[in-house]
């Protein structure tokens, strides 16, 4: 295995400094309508086994049927990885014994996956980036579920999941920390809603990953790693990587070696704890499909799905950056969310892209998160065209920028547009220099020792300004109100 990482990053043990080596395998349910090898539907909330087939259900004699659809998500989402399309690709079965697996194997890809090597750049939180390697992408098909808490002596199952597609994206171990492995997971969740081939919801169990967690002293080969099972959330990634690293670590210090297995992370206690001894390839027992024939894709159809590609995050990124002049970080922000880029697009125009990009990023994302709304430009609350005509106001100088903030709250009240409320509460700004120069002699004439001061301390105009403000209702132009004090006052 290459140490291809250069982001190190270092924690502190009590006999000196260590490296947490990861890599991540990403499983993604396949948007489709119907499973991977049968036609029973696929969908979240139907009944305990409302959605199985014979095939699923593992019936003798039951044929599997390769989904087309689902190889065409798999090459979309390959291509937009940046990786080799294989031509050639087969399906194996893993054996093992599970009660929520029928057959008794599962039908997946180990010698000759659909996608081949790849890389994904990631951003950090301090704004650099990161190449993280793609070793490859595979097929396979998902197990059912047990229920374990219906009864204090029985478990049950359900087979609604069994069969349901499956895309395995195996990093490289080239990351470095808990913030990376969780930039790195919304990196490829961001991707895959891009590209529609997965929905990216954790929640229902659609976007979940096993993180191999190892440690080692800085510059030694690989230590032993533990797979970390069917963690659904960027929170608990990070809190299981913590605390496996400390107990590696720990296990270490005190003169002991790790056993490689597979653990679950109680979310509850925050720790992790051992589900099983990790098994090898050799243990599953591998072997084709005598079901199912080696599946051969012409590169006219990989070539046909390419030119298909919506315009991904990096691009879109970008695009953002030179065709809105906006910065790294603001594009980054937007682009998180394909809804999110869409929505600040269709208000961004022929508007100052700055001013919009903040109204998107800061107020009207907190608005849409506390009521749990999203930026979809089909049923979002606030459509670009009222951000729009609000970003106007502040643009020909109707309103100040607080001023603005006040209409947004009316605006989304359901009081109508932007420019109705204005007018219809009186808000509009005062730019009449006469009234702010009253408003401005006033406040001198009441307050001449702050007046006096002000030519020793210029700062303390800020007072001022603040004072004329509030004597006009928060209607004043702040920049006529800055001239003209300035002009009163004496300062240059």
């Amino acid at each position: 295995m290459t140490d291809t990482a250069t982001n190190t990053k270092l924690i502190q043990g009590r006999t000196g400094p260590w490296e947490i080596v990861m890599g991540l395998e990403i499983h993604a349910q396949v948007a489709s309508k119907a499973k991977l090898f049968s036609g029973a539907a696929v969908g979240f909330g139907a009944g305990p086994n409302e959605q199985v087939s014979l095939v699923d259900a593992g019936f003798p004699g039951m044929l599997p049927t390769l989904n087309k659809w689902c190889v065409e998500q798999a090459v979309r989402t390959g291509l937009g990885l940046r990786a080799k399309i294989n031509t050639f690709s087969q399906f194996d079965r893993k054996n093992y014994f599970y009660p929520d697996l029928p057959t008794g194997y599962q039908i997946s890809q180990l010698y000759h996956p659909i996608v081949g090597e790849g890389v994904v750049e990631v951003e950090a939180e301090d704004g650099t980036f990161f190449n993280v390697g793609i070793e490859r992408l595979h097929l396979e098909q998902d197990a059912g579920k047990l229920i374990h808490d219906l009864s204090p002596t029985e478990s049950y199952v359900d087979l609604n999941r069994a069969g349901t597609a499956l895309m395995e994206i195996v990093s490289r171990p080239d990351l470095r920390s808990p913030e990376e492995a969780v930039a790195y997971v919304k990196k490829i969740r961001t991707i895959l809603i891009y590209l529609g081939t997965c929905d990216g919801d954790m929640e229902k169990g659609n976007l979940r990953a096993d993180v191999n967690v190892s440690v080692r002293r800085p510059g030694e080969p690989f230590g032993t790693r533990c797979e970390i099972k069917n963690v659904n959330s960027f929170r608990f990634i990070s809190q299981a990587i913590q605390y496996e690293a400390r107990r590696q670590i720990e296990i270490l210090e005190d003169g002991g070696s790790i056993t490689q297995e597979t653990r679950l992370f109680d979310p509850v206690k925050g720790e992790t704890r051992s589900m099983r001894s990790k098994e090898e390839a050799h243990d599953y027992r591998y072997f084709p499909d005598p079901d199912l024939l080696p599946l051969e894709i012409e590169q006219a159809w990989i070539d046909e799905i390419k030119a298909g590609l919506p315009e991904l995050p990096d691009d879109k990124r970008r695009r953002f950056m030179s065709q809105y002049g906006l910065s790294q970080y603001d594009a980054g922000v937007l682009i998180s969310e394909q809804a999110k880029a869409d929505y600040f697009e269709a208000a961004a125009k022929g508007r100052d892209a700055k001013l919009v990009s903040n109204w998107v990023t800061n107020e009207l994302s907190a608005r849409l998160a506390a009521d749990g709304q999203g930026f979809d430009l089909g049923i979002v609350r606030f459509p670009p065209a009222l951000l729009r005509e609000l970003v106007e106001l502040i643009e020909d100088a109707t309103v100040s920028s607080k001023i603005a903030k006040e209409v947004f709250e009316y605006v989304w009240a359901g009081e109508g547009p932007p420019r109705h409320v204005v007018e219809a509460r009186g808000l509009k700004q005062v730019t009449d220099t006469g009234a702010i120069e009253k408003a401005v002699d006033e406040i001198i004439a009441a307050n001449p020792d702050k007046a006096a001061a002000v030519a020793e301390k210029p700062q303390a105009i800020g007072w001022f300004v603040g004072q004329v403000m509030k004597a006009t209702g928060g209607k004043a132009n702040p920049a006529a109100v800055n001239e003209i004090l300035k002009a009163k006052l004496g300062i240059s």
